[in-house]
């Protein structure tokens, strides 16, 4: 089994604009298909860094002397690079998505296909899994779980049936977590609502929101004057997230202007907001939601 398959190969490095003795980061290494690309286009004096907190992922490490692998989250990016010397790089790449090997182990718990425990945990030390959210929140949390990171308009009924569910015993398995939302679960929209059940939780889970936003900020103190970053998100909530990021250097609000109406940013859009192209979904239906989007440290 391949354990992940890159989302947008070409495109995402192509954004990065490789120098050959370049400094680059990697901070969702997987199962290493981006670094490798990263790699081939590095000459001898170049070095590649890069990021995963999943044990799993580091079965995956490249033998090759210009290549670092930091077994950390990568909202971290800043300290852990700081740590190997290295206070300024010439490009960054993130693919935000869930690696195909996540998904197909099913004792991890982040695939609807399977019977499983509820875990969804990406750094499999954390305190925090999918039991406990599902079986420890209150309602209002999970409701709050629930319709910020699924989007779903059911959510408040939602978590009034997960806790009606838990008055006669714990949710601990997939299957459960099924039964206790079986009247949300349509048979013609089955799939894509539990998609959306899952999502949410695993963001909860792995708190995706927040890491984001740490790394984002980061992003732009490491890069040096013209350096790139590539960033490819898989859902509307993390691509609003980056959008707005790169077009105003804020989550929310608007910048402070001038007398002038003018304001500085951090970092420039670079090219339009790319997309897999139909061929790339049929051979990979998991790049489907890709959005990649590109920018440089101004």
């Amino acid at each position: 089994m391949e354990y992940h398959n890159p989302v947008l190969l070409k495109e995402t490095v192509d954004g990065l604009n490789i120098k050959e003795d370049g400094v680059y980061v990697d901070v969702t290494f997987g199962g290493g298909g981006h670094s490798r690309e990263i790699l081939k286009r590095l000459g001898v004096n170049g070095k590649l860094y890069a990021f995963d907190q999943d044990p799993d992922a580091l079965e995956n490490t490249i033998d090759d002397e210009r290549f670092t692998l930091i077994h950390e989250n990568f909202q971290f990016m800043k300290r852990f690079l700081r740590f190997y010397g290295v206070k300024a790089v010439d490009g960054i790449l993130a693919d935000f998505g869930v690696s195909s090997h996540q998904f197909d182990v099913a004792e991890r718990g982040f695939s609807t296909r399977f019977e499983a425990n509820l875990d969804m945990r990406m750094n499999q030390k954390s305190e925090l899994s999918a039991y406990h959210v599902v079986n420890d929140y209150e309602e209002a949390q999970i409701s709050q779980v629930l319709w910020q990171y699924g989007e779903l308009r059911q959510a408040n009924a939602m978590a009034r049936a997960i806790l009606e569910y838990r008055k006669t015993e714990p949710i601990k398995t997939s299957d459960q977590l099924k039964l206790a939302l079986k009247p949300f679960l349509q048979h013609k929209k089955e799939n894509k609502v539990l998609a959306q059940i899952y999502q949410a939780i695993r963001i909860e889970v792995n708190q995706e929101i927040e890491v984001l936003k740490a790394f984002l900020l980061q992003a732009p103190e490491i890069l040096v004057p013209g350096g790139r970053l590539s960033v490819i998100s898989y859902h509307s909530l993390e691509d609003r997230l980056v959008k707005r990021f790169i077009r105003n250097g804020l989550f929310e609000g608007e910048p402070e202007r001038d007398v002038y109406g003018n304001f500085e940013v951090p970092l420039k859009k670079v090219g339009s907001l790319i997309v897999p192209s139909k061929e790339e979904v049929k051979a990979n239906n998991r790049a489907r939601s890709a959005k990649l989007r590109i920018a440089k440290k101004i």
